[in-house]
């Protein structure tokens, strides 16, 4: 029986790659009729957090090309059959290496996890080398001199598509009153919050009544940037169980980003109907397209994309049509499907 190994690593604070992960491992079974899947939770050695196999994470980051071959061949014996690496610090596989590549930002920012230095050879010697936009196969191909990386989309969450507006009662518990405008995810400097921070004034002058609501994990540069600023909400990580109510009912999603290996939280406003601003830049003009509004990642274009869809109810209403067709493409069954492919191709 042919065999899957899903190799991932534990995350205190879970963002879109991990739900991609959390996604493939619910659905490779099914997507592999007569193979038997297994999957593996690395954490360091001390992590608190939960796993099924410890392993010296720092160590192996900064091993060297040899070392790390070494250290796959221990943690992955021929039984392991296909090994599918969803974190670059994970070492590969000698019987069948898949690896996954949502985006080169090691290399591009110095704030990101410090590059692995041999990830560029182990990539261009892998099996398969998946990315999940053209802009991220772009980016392998010229940094890290991968020929032929396989681009297979990230899916979007029912409960997106499903989502109500929230009740009053919920959105008042989280500290927000009247009609609000959401950032959702990271706060490193590719985000770009400096951007939104100096946009958000302008945006403010005319349309007092507007709140920005910020939601994601604690992180001082968001917490310096937006402080005491005038009708912001920081709402910290909002569990996922509110997310797609909390999309919803917001009157647009502002993703200001420099760099988006793909960009979910713009997917998801528009799986969820709700428009998007978003900086005409990576993955996210990939994905957009012109189902939202693209800008130019700074205070100008972003307050002025937000100003004019906020004038504009007729523009607005199409966007959420548009956005909302244009989501349905990206679905996660179909997300699995094309990697059951990649791995069958391998080792069906």
């Amino acid at each position: 029986m042919p065999t899957l190994t899903l190799a991932t690593t534990a995350s205190a604070n879970p963002m879109g790659a991990q739900r991609y992960e959390r996604e493939l491992v619910t659905r490779a079974p099914q997507s592999l009729p007569g193979w038997a899947v297994r999957h593996e939770v690395f954490r360091s050695l001390r992590s608190p957090l939960d796993g099924t196999r410890r392993i010296p994470i720092g160590w192996l980051a900064r091993a060297e090309g040899g070392t790390r071959r070494s250290a796959g061949a221990l943690l992955y014996p021929a039984k392991a059959g296909i090994v599918h690496r969803m974190d670059l610090v994970l070492p590969p596989s000698r019987h069948g290496d898949v690896v996954t590549i949502h985006d080169t930002v090691a290399w591009d920012f110095d704030d990101e996890s410090a590059p692995i230095g041999a990830a560029a050879a182990e990539a261009r010697a892998a099996d398969a080398v998946i990315c999940v936009s053209e802009f991220t196969a772009d980016a392998v191909r010229t940094r890290l001199g991968v020929r032929d990386p396989v681009v297979i989309p990230n899916g979007v969450d029912d409960r997106f598509f499903e989502a109500a507006l929230l009740p009053r009662g919920p959105i008042a518990a989280l500290g927000i009153t009247g009609p609000y405008i959401l950032h959702a995810g990271g706060a490193s400097k590719r985000k770009n919050l400096e951007a939104l921070a100096e946009a958000w004034p302008i945006v403010r002058r005319e349309f007092p009544d507007l709140t920005l609501v910020l939601a994601g994990p604690p992180h001082p540069r968001r917490t310096e940037l937006f402080s005491g600023v005038a009708s912001v909400r920081l709402l910290g990580k909002v569990p996922d169980a509110v997310m797609p109510e909390l999309v919803h009912s917001a009157e647009a999603v502002v993703i200001p980003s420099l760099y988006e290996g793909f960009g979910l939280p713009a997917l998801e406003a528009m799986a969820a109907g709700t428009p998007v601003v978003a900086a005409d830049t990576s993955a996210l003009t990939e994905v957009v397209a012109d189902s939202g509004v693209l800008v130019a990642p700074d205070a100008s274009g972003v307050s002025r994309g937000v100003i004019d869809l906020l004038r504009d109810a007729a523009f607005a209403e199409d966007l959420r049509r548009r956005g909302s067709r244009r989501a349905t493409a990206y679905t996660w069954d179909a997300c699995a499907a094309a990697h059951a492919r990649v791995w069958s191709a391998i080792g069906g």
